[in-house]
């Protein structure tokens, strides 16, 4: 059982950072940020992304610890330091991570030179996890019961939900006139592995006779399930395969499929007041490969000396009358997962105004450009309790015609003092870009609540003019 916490331990302290992308979005220098919102006011002729190497993202972080908490050379023993984590976390800490890989993406514009409307396609892999911190079965796997008579620990603390998948995705964005830009995006999801264990409850509850101090009186409650779609098989004995190809085979269209949409929309109020939102991920997939679901549903009543489930001299076969009483069915039947809805909006001030007789290549077709650009962003995901909702304040900055910057200070339920960098520049048809979150923590990425990056290459094309 302590293997199991160290596990989970391990998973939420790289697992527990939002899918906020507060830095790409809205930095219309990068092809990409249309990912996250379709309708941005994006221009080109065509691009295309460098395969496997346009669209590279992770998030790694914790809410509560850090790896210094855990690893830390201070002498402390690592059943302690393990000890003095959970003591300091709650069970609303929440552990969420989002990994992209963009295999390949690519866009033009269709028709003709002076037309505004863009298509764009591509297909990357995702991986998702999300998890609550379970404080109360970890208090239970470190230290029993022994020390926690009349406490109910409660079984609904487990909360977590993983999927590894592909995405294929086709959008269109359309210019309608000076002022709004409409955009829209169509995906097909093909998940390759997938593990659900949410809207659980139940209760370990353990009590003591007042007059005869060695009986005791126990209750164990449960109502648990755990669903998985493309993972049963190698965990079978007679499993001969490569897991990690095996998992990628399923993963590009011979998982379960699913349908999204994304869509997004950018409104200038005036010409330097321009306002953007878009909502991401309203989809689902239908898991059903490989599937099965694992359930332990019942009640168990004991009263008599404490019972001992690991001992060997069971005289009343307590772990015979536990089994009956909460046993472990296995289901196949098929079931529908959610994608994590994503919403996005800003306002944005623009100022100091560029004077070129030459177009910017990505702010879209307006009439003035600007040097400076300065607002707030608005960030929220949906999650099995509650969402995840973030605030950010930004400046950009463009430094040369093709080079740009952006800062940006974001609040949310993982940090307070989270300052991220973006940097986007265009060599003649090359542009690249990198983007870091939480930069003041990588003095000692160790003892970092949070870091996340992400990069890109592309090839962007405009009219020889432009």
């Amino acid at each position: 059982m302590k293997k199991v916490l160290i596990l989970l331990l391990a998973l939420f302290q790289i697992s527990s950072y939002s899918q906020n992308k507060e830095v790409l979005y809205n930095f219309t220098s990068i092809p990409q940020s249309s990912l996250v919102n379709p309708g941005a006011d994006v221009s080109y002729k065509f691009y295309f992304g460098v395969p496997v190497l346009s669209g590279v993202s992770a998030n790694l972080g914790s809410s509560s610890f850090s790896a210094y908490d855990l690893f830390a050379d201070n002498g402390v023993d690592f059943n302690d330091k393990v000890r003095n984590v959970i003591n300091k976390s709650s069970s609303n800490d929440r552990m969420v991570t989002n990994q992209q890989l963009e295999l390949f993406s690519g866009g033009f514009r269709v028709g003709g030179r002076e037309s505004q409307s863009y298509i764009s396609f591509g297909m990357y892999q995702e991986f998702d996890f999300f998890m609550y911190m379970p404080k109360d079965l970890a208090l239970l796997a470190l230290d029993g019961n022994k020390n926690y008579i009349g406490k109910s620990f409660n079984l609904g603390d487990l909360s977590l939900k993983a999927e590894l998948l592909s995405v294929f995705h086709v959008g269109f964005h359309k210019k309608i006139n000076k002022k709004l830009v409409l955009g829209g995006r169509a995906k097909i999801y093909s998940s390759g592995a997938n593990a659900t264990s949410t809207g659980n409850s139940g209760y370990i509850y353990t009590g003591q006779s007042a007059t005869m101090p060695n009986i005791y009186d126990q209750t164990i409650s449960s109502n648990l399930e755990l669903k998985t779609s493309g993972i049963s098989k190698f965990t079978k004995d007679e499993y001969e395969g490569n897991i990690a190809k095996d998992i990628a085979h399923n993963t590009f269209f011979n998982g379960s499929l699913g349908l999204g949409l994304d869509a997004g929309l950018t409104y200038y109020f005036k010409e330097n007041l321009q306002f953007t939102a878009s909502v991401i991920d309203v989809g689902f997939i239908k898991q059903s490969k490989d599937i099965e679901t694992l359930t332990y549903k019942g009640t168990y009543h004991y009263n008599g000396v404490n019972p001992d489930f690991l001992g060997s001299d069971d005289p009343e076969n307590v772990f015979d009358e536990f089994d009956e009483a909460i046993p472990r069915d296995t289901l196949y039947n098929k079931y529908t997962t959610w994608r994590p809805v994503k919403v996005y909006s800003s306002l944005q001030y623009s100022f100091g105004e560029y004077r070129s007789d030459e177009d910017c290549n990505c702010r879209g077709q307006i009439q003035r450009r600007y040097l400076n650009d300065a607002g707030i962003q608005f960030f929220a995901m949906s999650a099995p309790r509650s969402p995840i909702a973030a605030v950010t304040a930004f400046y950009k900055r463009s430094i040369f015609q093709k080079l740009d910057v952006k800062a940006t200070y974001t609040f949310d339920t993982f940090s307070n003092k989270n300052i991220g960098l973006g940097l986007s520049g265009t060599l003649g048809k090359f542009n690249i870009y990198a983007l870091v979150d939480n930069v003041l923590e990588y003095k000692d990425v160790s003892k970092a609540n949070s870091v996340a990056f992400q990069f890109g290459f592309n090839f962007v094309f405009q009219d020889k003019e432009d």
